[in-house]
C-alpha cells in the first residue's frame, strides 16, 4: 500500500470551556472552519483538491450537532463538493479521524484529507447530549450488573490498582504545568497555533502551580456509595490533576507521498504506524498501555527506540501508570506540557497532540514519536509518526 504523510498540522490556542472562557463567544463550526481554512492557506492547498474531511467531535448535540464537521467545511468556504463525516471515538476521535484518514490514503480510495476535530466544551457541556437518558440499555447493564462508572472513578481505580498517590498525582499536575508554561514563554507553540478572534494563547496554563497549592484541593469524585463500593480507592483525583473542561479544534493534512510532490507540497512525516484497541470499561483509562504495545510492534520499534510520546493527561494516573508499564523514559514525556496545563479539548485533542508532537520531534533533532490516548467506554489509539 500507499505510505500517508502529513503535510502539517494545526491548531487553535485552548480556552476555558465555560462561560467567560476565551473562546466561548465562537459556536464551534466557526473555529473548526477557522482551523481547516488556515490549514489549506498555510500550506498553499486549493481545497478543491479535496477528497474528504474526517472530523471528531465527542458531543454532537446542540451546536455540534447533525454533522459538524460538514457544516465546518461550507463554513470554511471550501467547495460543496467536498464531503465531510463526524465521528466519535471519544477522547481519541480527531486521532480515530486521522486513523481513518492515513487508511484512505494508503488504500487508494483516496487521495487528499484533511483529519481534525473540534470540541466547544462551553457551548456543547459533557453529557448535554444524554437528556438525562440512559446511553447503555438492559443488555450491557446485563453484561456488567455491578454497573459502569465515570471516567474519574476509572482514574481513581488506576492511582489505586497502580499505587500512586496523591502527592506524586500532584507533583506530575504541577510538573505539567511547569513545562507547558515554559514552552509557551519560549514561543514554542507559536508555530502550530492558528489566530481565532485574536485568541493565540493557551489560556488554561497557569505558571507557578506548585503541588503545595494543589494539595489543597478536594476530590472530585467522592461520594459515599461509591467509598463503599471501592474501599481501596484514596480518593486522590482532583481538579488539579485532571484536565479541564476546554475549548479548541484541530486539524492535519494527509495524502500520499507522490500526491505531495505532485502538488509541490513538502511532507513533515509519514504515519509508520496505527493502532486501536478495546480494554476494560471499569478501567477504561488503561487502554493506552496496550495500544502502545501493539503500535510498536506494528512499527517494529521498540519504546527506547521512540523520541517522543505524547500520551493524554486525561487524569494524571493515565500517563505514569503507562510510563511504568511500557518502560518508557519519563524525560521524553509531554516534554512541552499534557492536556492538565493545556487543555483537552475532547474531539479536537488527537489532532492538536499530532501538531505538537511534529514541533517537539524538528525542534530537538528527533525522528519517530508516539501518541496514545485513552477514550471512555475502554478504549485507546496510538500512532507512531516519522519525521521526513
Amino acid at each position: 500500500m500507499s505510505q500517508a504523510v502529513i503535510v502539517d498540522a494545526v491548531r487553535t490556542a485552548t480556552g476555558k470551556g465555560k462561560a467567560g472562557g476565551a473562546l466561548s463567544g465562537v459556536h464551534p463550526v466557526d473555529l473548526f472552519a477557522t482551523t481547516l481554512r488556515a490549514l489549506v492557506d498555510r500550506v498553499g492547498l486549493d481545497p478543491q483538491q479535496l477528497d474528504d474531511v474526517v472530523g471528531g467531535c465527542v458531543t454532537q448535540a446542540g451546536e455540534q450537532a447533525f454533522n459538524v464537521t460538514r457544516h465546518a467545511v461550507l463554513a470554511a468556504g471550501f467547495p460543496q463538493s467536498v464531503p465531510a463525516v463526524s465521528v466519535d471515538r471519544q477522547c481519541g476521535s480527531s486521532l480515530q479521524a486521522l486513523q481513518f484518514a492515513a487508511a484512505l490514503v494508503m488504500s487508494g480510495v483516496q487521495d487528499v484529507v484533511i483529519a481534525g476535530g473540534v470540541e466547544s466544551m462551553s457551548r456543547a457541556p459533557m453529557f448535554s447530549s444524554l437528556a438525562g437518558q440512559d446511553p447503555r440499555g438492559p443488555l450491557l447493564h446485563a453484561r456488567y450488573p455491578e454497573g459502569l462508572v465515570d471516567q474519574g472513578i476509572s482514574a481513581e481505580l488506576v492511582a489505586a490498582r497502580w499505587g500512586l498517590g496523591r502527592e506524586q498525582l500532584d507533583e506530575f499536575a504541577a510538573a505539567s504545568h511547569e513545562k507547558a508554561a515554559a514552552a509557551q514563554k519560549d514561543g514554542a507553540f507559536d508555530d502550530e497555533i492558528v489566530p481565532v478572534g485574536g485568541h493565540v494563547s493557551d489560556e488554561l496554563v497557569r505558571p507557578g502551580t506548585t503541588v503545595e497549592r494543589l494539595a489543597g484541593l478536594n476530590p472530585a469524585f467522592r461520594t459515599d456509595a461509591l467509598a463503599a463500593r471501592f474501599p481501596e480507592i484514596t480518593w486522590s483525583i482532583t481538579a488539579g490533576n485532571s484536565s479541564p473542561l476546554t475549548d479548541g479544534a484541530s486539524a492535519a493534512l494527509v495524502m500520499t507521498q507522490e500526491r505531495a510532490a505532485a502538488l509541490g507540497l513538502t511532507p513533515r512525516a509519514r504515519i509508520r504506524a496505527l493502532a486501536a484497541v478495546g480494554s476494560d470499561p471499569l478501567l477504561m483509562l488503561t487502554g493506552v498501555i496496550p495500544a502502545t504495545e501493539k503500535v510498536l510492534a506494528k512499527a517494529g520499534l521498540t519504546i527506547d527506540q521512540v523520541d517522543a510520546y505524547e500520551v493524554n493527561e486525561a487524569f494524571a494516573p493515565v500517563p505514569l501508570a503507562w510510563a511504568r508499564d511500557v518502560h518508557a523514559d519519563p524525560a521524553k514525556l509531554n516534554v512541552r506540557g499534557g492536556a492538565i496545563a493545556l487543555g483537552h479539548p475532547l474531539g479536537g485533542t488527537g489532532t492538536k497532540l499530532v501538531s505538537t508532537l511534529l514541533r517537539v520531534l524538528e525542534s530537538t533533532g528527533g525522528r519517530t514519536g508516539l501518541i496514545a490516548i485513552c477514550e471512555g467506554g475502554g478504549m485507546a489509539n496510538a500512532m507512531v509518526l516519522e519525521l521526513l
